[in-house]
């Protein structure tokens, strides 16, 4: 079985791509093989003579499914199906195009789209995460976001929750790392503090790639900013519990709703205490999604 994924070449789109490949490929009894191809190799004028010769030369392998994620992956995805009928075509987020031009939609609920016919609605984006059970106890992440076109980041507000963080969890290792979006300022205020001296910190620009992955397995709780709500995903399917820093919103839309929601539903929680938060709960959204593909 092999998938086509048409990329961007946006690290979180690729995430979800990898995501649910890696989910088939542990449910498959048959080997699953990835090939990711760049839309610039994809000009919209080869795939329209490939339509006409039903092929095109550098596929390894005609793909059993073509993934798509990225507005301008869409529509090579469409046409790539056209010259490959067989496969499936899989969008995952809600589309430009009415989503019965795909075989599947697959699309997080804050998009607000109803889950009907080929349309599978998701808690959030897939990702590669599993739960490998190697939680410690009394061990936190802290992963700080920034500003972003729906939030405003605040350094008082980010300090005095991390200090309640600190100071509930005395008998805990805390770690803490940032994001390119971390405001520059904020770490050197942050070591002006009084309770830094509790913390391992490890900027963002000094942890080598799959750092943070690696953290959340080692993690028993992981408080995230809301302004990563990619993040609060992430933890939740690593099988950690999950606290949620506010932040200053400068909109309300179907992402904050969504921060809101999983709070009031007690999936995540804006408590200080690791005693306090959400249990963890077996959060495994790739895997659904795969096993509702593969039994097609």
């Amino acid at each position: 079985m092999h998938i086509v994924y048409v990329s961007d070449g946006k690290a979180g789109h690729r995430s979800q791509a990898v995501g649910l490949y890696t989910a088939m490929q542990r449910q498959s009894a048959n080997e699953v093989t990835f090939e990711e191809v760049a839309i610039e190799k994809l000009p919209i004028l080869s795939l329209l003579k490939g339509i006409v010769k039903k092929q095109l030369p550098f596929f390894k392998n005609a793909p059993a499914y073509i993934f798509s994620v990225g507005s301008h992956t869409q529509s090579r995805a469409l046409l790539l199906g056209k010259i490959y009928p067989k496969a499936k075509t899989v969008v995952m987020m809600k589309p430009n195009f009415p989503t019965t031009w795909f075989d599947h939609a697959i699309i997080p609920a804050h998009d607000g789209v109803a889950e009907q016919g080929n349309v599978i609605v998701t808690q959030g984006a897939l990702n590669p995460i599993i739960n490998e059970q190697r939680h410690q106890k009394n061990r936190i992440l802290i992963a700080l976001g920034g500003s972003s076109k729906r939030h405003q980041w605040h350094d008082e507000k980010v300090l005095n929750a991390l200090e309640q963080v600190v100071a509930h969890n005395p008998d805990s290792t805390v770690v803490l790392t940032t994001s390119r979006r971390t405001p520059k300022a904020f770490l050197p205020r942050l070591l002006q503090q009084t309770y830094p001296k509790k913390l391992q910190i490890f900027p963002v620009e000094d942890t080598p790639q799959g750092w943070i992955f690696e953290e959340m397995q080692k993690a028993e709780a992981v408080w995230v900013t809301e302004d990563s709500v990619s993040m609060i995903f992430e933890a939740l399917t690593a099988g950690c519990r999950v606290g949620v820093i506010k932040v200053d919103r400068l909109k309300q839309d179907r992402i904050t709703q969504s921060v809101d929601q999983m709070i009031q539903s007690n999936l995540v929680s804006d408590s200080a205490s690791i005693q306090t938060l959400a249990e963890a709960h077996a959060f495994k959204e790739a895997e659904r999604v795969a096993t509702y593909l593969l039994a097609q």
